[in-house]
This record gives C-alpha cells, structure tokens and sequence, in this order.
C-alpha cells in the first residue's frame, strides 16, 4: 500500500505542470505528502531567485515556517548547507555537541524540532533549492526515507526544469519568480482571513486552499482578492453566524 501511494505521489507531482501549474501549491503538495508518507513530523522548501538568493516557498506546519525564516535570516544551517553543495545533510540530534549550527539547533529546538534532513532540488550540476524533513525526536531518517524524499525533490524539480525546455526560454525563472512573489501575497492573506475569522493563520491558509482548489482559481488569486476585500469571496472572508 505504501509503495502505491509513493508511486501516485510521483505521478502526482509530474502531472503538476501539465494540468496547469500553481507554483505555490505545487511545492506545498510536496512537503505535505513528505510528511504524510516518509515518517516525518514537518517539511519545508527554500528556492533560489533570480538574484541567487534563497527563499522559503514552502512549509508544512507554521512551526516549520518560522524555523526556515530563522535559517534565511541567520544564513545558518543544514538547509543552506544543503543548497550550496548540492548534497545531502543530516543531523540525528540538533541537542548533541559539537553543534554545527548553534543558532539554528537552538531555535529548532524551541520549535519542537530535534533532527534534521536537507536533501537536494538539483539537476546534474543545476541546483534549485533544498527540501528538508525535520522530526521531533533525535532519530535518523530512515535511508529508504531519504532516498524516496530525493526521489520527489528530483521529480519536482525536473517537472520546473522543463519549461524550460518546452518554451525555449526562461519560463522556468519567471515561474520561479513568480511562486515566490506570490509567497508575500499569500503571507499576506493568511494573516487578514485569520484576523476576520479568528482562526489560527494554519487554519487560514487551509481555507484559502480549499476555496482555490474549488473555484480552479490560482492561490495567489484568491489571497490578492482577500487582500483587495473582493466582495466576489465574501463567503471565504466573512465569519460563519453561529446557530443558537
């Protein structure tokens, strides 16, 4: 059963583009089946931009988002380390010396998080990004784990690379680009519908999916419309009355 929905997984995640590809909710279908199947607590994505920085894009849990926004910041951490040699790295337990990275091992710690995995979003010698598993206790990730978790960050990554490829241009950047600006938008959005709703910003951000989802409408659509208070997704912003 787990080796069929490992296989759907991958399908999933190469049909991405062909359906219509939504950036943002392409890599946040990533790191949610990383979790769901590799044994996981939480997953993240960091891509580069045109300018060869690195950006967080993805994030399973709200906990997660912060602890890759802490590693951005600090310039500090396996996921960076990852991305910039373009190979796995692991750590078992972020509580035992030497520590590597003092700062982050700290701040992953006050996240619930206590061991870590980054692996490579690369193509030959074209590195995109890093995913990365984190658990909340001090174990390895299994390597069968480890080599399906490569398995769906080269998949991912050769389903952006192909634009390339189809278009004879650089579709793949602008697509890029375009993923991570939608990113500030829907930062944005998720802390507007949590404020009107007063609902937690995970809840938030679910609401938005689904309604993206059931419209075909485009994430960042639907968090630019929140933004915009567009009385076209009233029913999305307003409040549910409560029976009495």
């Amino acid at each position: 059963m787990l080796d069929q929905r490992i296989t759907e997984t991958l399908v999933e995640l190469s049909d991405t583009l062909v359906l219509g590809f939504d950036g943002i909710d392409f890599l946040h279908t990533l790191t949610e089946r990383c979790v769901q199947l590799l044994g996981v607590d939480a997953a993240g994505i960091l891509l580069v931009d045109q300018q060869g920085t690195l950006n967080l894009v993805a994030a399973s849990t709200e906990q997660t988002r912060l602890l890759e926004l802490f590693q951005l910041q600090n310039e500090e951490g396996p996921c960076l380390d990852c991305y910039r040699s373009g190979q796995s790295v692991a750590c078992i337990d972020l509580a035992a010396p030497p520590q590597r990275w003092p700062r982050f091992a700290a701040a992953a710690r006050e996240q619930g998080f206590a061991a870590v995995q980054a692996v490579p979003m690369r193509l030959r010698e074209q590195t995109l990004g890093a995913l990365n598993l984190f658990r909340c206790t001090p174990s390895a990730v299994p390597a069968e784990a480890t080599a399906i978790a490569q398995s769906f960050a080269n998949v991912a990554t050769i389903s952006i690379l192909q634009l390339r490829a189809l278009r004879h241009s650089e579709v793949v950047t602008e697509q890029l680009q375009n993923a991570l600006n939608s990113r500030i938008l829907i930062e944005q959005a998720k802390g507007i519908l949590a404020e009107r709703r007063h609902i937690s910003v995970a809840e938030a951000f679910t609401l938005m999916r689904t309604y993206a989802r059931n419209q075909n409408l485009l994430l960042s659509l639907v968090a630019q419309a929140i933004i915009t208070q567009n009385p076209d997704i009233a029913d999305l912003t307003t409040t549910p009355t409560r029976r009495r």
